[in-house]
């Protein structure tokens, strides 16, 4: 892990360098910046990966119905595999529903479908398949269940997994890939989503002939599918008459954060703890439009606090920010808005905006 983050950071920390220089040509100065952009999302991701396999991230269930998004995936799959694998579907006549993180699920499910590429070298067939099952088989020797489940299968007709290797490939870092070919990590999300799910991945191979990967995920009776809302407001229009209260230890990121939201439009309060911000509420929170509080910080957390300020002002919607914190992890909570740090400034906006408009409490005025 430190020796992926330093290549990482060295990218991050030599491409301000240059951004520094006030000569730099506009086409470097973009080159750079689209560098820091993409090696921040790489370390994003190889962060969530680790949290995942060890069931330690912060998931936000929803309920979907499977096999609407598993023709969405499939359908965008030929950028991931190539043009030479043929993707296809085969669902059930009846809708499926399951309850999970949708995100995770579609990471799962292109995480395999990327490991399935690479194993018929560019060349092959790939079926997604999509069963209804009354249980779950054993898997790895732990007892199956009788409730029903969701079975997503990935299918390739690749070269194999070898017998002796089949028992390695979710550990993290677990690769066979040339250096530089892959992290060993995309394997080790999909077993840690499935089990922070309450299901499992299984494998069954056959050296030369192919391979199938199972996702398991319990399913749950009806239920409708959550349409995600897509926001287009211009949004330092947005944050316009807006006060936030900002809650955060670290004086950078505290620091930060502020910065961002004033160029955003609103205005901000910074609290350096969950002690001080209920002094800065008051009684009445009337003040504030809405409180970003950090998770993690000494003395009172921010799941606490986020309760203590639902319980007294539950007009005042709070938004919560976290790069990893056990009582997230644990499903603590689950009934507030969550920013996964690293956030971006567009994400941050739309949030806050989001839970603005739900509590629709009017616009704060200052005497």
């Amino acid at each position: 892990v430190a020796h992926d983050f330093n290549n990482l950071l060295t990218i991050i920390r030599s491409s301000v360098d240059f951004l520094r220089r006030p000569d730099l040509p506009e086409d470097r100065r973009t080159r750079y910046m689209d560098a820091v952009s993409d090696t921040v999302e790489r370390a994003t991701k190889l962060t969530g990966q680790l949290l995942a396999f060890a069931r330690r991230q912060a998931l936000k269930p929803e309920v979907f119905e499977v096999g609407a998004r598993l023709k969405s995936v499939a359908d965008m799959l030929d950028t991931v595999t190539g043009a030479r694998i043929r993707v296809s579907t085969q669902l059930p006549e009846r809708p499926c529903y399951v309850l999970a993180d949708l995100s995770q699920f579609e990471t799962a499910l292109i995480n395999m479908a990327v490991n399935a590429r690479d194993a018929m070298n560019g060349e092959g067939r790939l079926i997604l398949k999509l069963a209804r099952l009354d249980g779950l088989p054993p898997i790895r020797g732990h007892g199956g269940s009788k409730a029903p489940f969701a079975a997503i299968s990935l299918e390739d007709t690749g070269v194999g997994i070898a017998p002796e290797r089949i028992g390695r490939i979710f550990e993290p870092f677990y690769t066979t890939k040339e250096v530089g070919k892959g992290t060993g990590l995309g394997l080790s999300q999909v077993f840690g989503f499935a089990k922070q799910s309450g299901g499992d991945v299984g494998v069954q191979s056959t050296p030369g002939r192919g391979t199938t990967f199972t996702l398991y995920l319990p399913e749950i009776e009806g239920g409708s599918e959550q349409q995600r809302q897509k926001e287009t407001e211009d949004l330092a229009s947005d944050g316009a008459g807006r006060r936030v209260l900002v809650v955060e230890d670290n004086i950078e990121v505290g620091r930060f954060a502020t910065q961002i939201l004033q160029d955003l439009g609103y205005e901000t309060e910074w609290a350096a703890n969950a002690e001080e911000a209920l002094d800065k509420l008051g009684a009445d929170g009337a003040e504030f439009d809405v409180v970003f509080s950090d998770v993690v910080m000494p003395g009172m957390g921010g799941v606490a606090f986020a309760k203590l300020v639902r319980e007294r002002l539950p007009e005042l919607p709070v938004v919560l920010a976290s790069g990893y914190s056990d009582v997230l992890a644990q499903g603590g909570g689950g009934e507030f808005e969550l920013l996964h740090k690293p956030y971006a400034a567009v994400q941050l906006g739309r949030t806050l905006n989001q839970v603005i408009r739900c509590h629709s409490r009017p616009l704060t005025t200052k005497a």
